[in-house]
């Protein structure tokens, strides 16, 4: 089942071997949790979506840090 969240601090993903890309502060994202990954999806503008998998260890990590913040 989806969770809800919003972005409040400095969380980015990796595309394959790019770059790491921030996700905008204020962004709300769709997470649905695995139990070796999270996936976030937001719309980044619009009409345009994001999407990326990151481990659950780092979503963990987002969350106990304060990055990400679920929504009740």
């Amino acid at each position: 089942m989806p969770q809800f969240a919003t972005i409040v601090g400095a969380v980015t993903y990796t595309p394959g071997d790019g770059v790491p890309i921030a996700i905008p502060l204020g962004t709300t994202v769709e997470v649905n949790l695995a139990p070796d990954s999270a996936t976030l999806s937001w719309e980044a503008e619009s009409g345009v979506l994001g999407l990326t998998a990151i481990p659950r260890m780092q979503y963990e990590e987002y969350l106990e840090a304060g990055k990400i913040k679920l929504k009740d």
